[in-house]
Parts: structure tokens; C-alpha cells; sequence
């Protein structure tokens, strides 16, 4: 029992400290998997690609599948109602005093300062995710830079520019490249 509230709470802070959507969690998630044997470092690249091609919100479904690794479905619902807790509580009391504050010059000024920050975690996030992705390593801080050459996914890296270079040539819908990368992934693992 004491498990599944540490659960709660550790995604309780995450939903309510990781502003600006799904990869805004992805510090949290490093910090989760240093801290506890629920998932690894370098589980979590997997664990977006999943979270990225399953419906509904990354950090929703990071959750529900640390949750689901953690305690079985009961940790997914707990871990699930942990993250989503505090933005349900926010958002209502947000809508309750919104209208009373609209037009307050503090509270524009507050957005106005909370937009370089949610840009900056999710630039990181998104850094955190290229290198992952990119290189045989799950973070920069396990990235040797004299011996780089054997780090590389040289795999990776081919779909990685050739995923860059059709998506700008050819528009097609995002799921396209999705199940795409999908295949190409499974080829490559084979």
C-alpha cells in the first residue's frame, strides 16, 4: 500500500510542476527512473515512442504505463489520477477566478514569465529525447565525447534524416510517418 501512495504523490508532483504538456514531464520521468527501479533510462525512449503513438496525452500515458509496470492496474489508475489530479483542480479554480482576473496586469505579466520557462523544459525535454534517440546512451551525462564515434546509432541516425527530409518534401499526415518509423524500427531490431 505504501508503494502505490509513494506512486500517487511522485505523480501527483509531476502533474502538478510539469507545466506545459507531455514532454515537459520528461525531466521528472529521469529524475523518477535515478530515484526508483520502476523504469529505466533507457526505457524511456521506448516509453515515448508508445506514449507518442497511442491516443491521448504523452504524460497521461507515461503514467499509466509506469503505473501499469509498477503495481498492475491498480498502479496505472493510481499513477493515471496522481498526474491529472492537480491540473483538474487548477483548471477549476482557474475557470472560477478568471473571469475576475482577466484583464489583471500581474497575472499577464505571470504568463508573459512562464512562457520562456515552459519553452526551456520543453527544449530540454526535447534535447534529452534526440539524444536518447540518436545515441546509444539515455542521457548527455553518459555520452563519452572521446569515444563518440561508437556511440552513434548509425541506424537511428539514417531515419532520423531521412524521416527530416520526407516530412519537409512530402506532406503527408503524421501518422503516415508514424507507422512508417514503426516499421522501419521492427526491420531494424530484426
Amino acid at each position: 500500500m505504501m508503494d502505490i501512495l509513494i506512486l500517487i504523490f511522485e505523480f501527483f508532483k509531476i502533474g502538478l510542476f510539469s507545466v506545459g504538456g507531455g514532454l515537459a514531464t520528461l525531466p521528472f520521468l529521469y529524475r523518477l527512473a535515478d530515484k526508483y527501479p520502476w523504469f529505466s533510462m533507457s526505457q524511456i525512449p521506448d516509453m515515448i515512442a508508445i506514449s507518442e503513438s497511442t491516443p491521448g496525452p504523452l504524460g497521461v500515458n507515461m503514467a499509466t504505463y509506469t503505473g501499469f509496470q509498477h503495481s498492475g492496474v491498480l498502479g496505472s489508475i493510481c499513477a493515471t489520477a496522481g498526474l491529472i489530479f492537480p491540473s483538474v483542480v487548477i483548471i477549476i479554480m482557474v475557470s472560477k477566478m478568471l473571469d475576475r482576473f482577466r484583464s489583471n496586469k500581474y497575472v499577464n505579466y505571470a504568463f508573459y514569465g512562464l512562457r520562456p520557462a515552459v519553452m526551456g523544459l520543453i527544449g530540454a525535454a526535447g534535447f534529452g529525447v534526440l539524444i536518447g534517440a540518436l545515441f546509444h546512451s539515455a542521457t548527455l551525462e553518459e555520452l563519452n565525447l572521446g569515444n563518440i564515434g561508437s556511440m552513434i546509432g548509425i541506424e537511428e541516425c539514417i531515419l532520423f534524416a531521412a524521416l527530416l527530409f520526407a516530412t519537409n518534401k512530402w506532406k503527408k499526415h503524421p501518422i503516415f510517418y508514424i507507422v512508417l518509423s514503426a516499421v522501419v524500427g521492427i526491420i531494424f531490431a530484426l
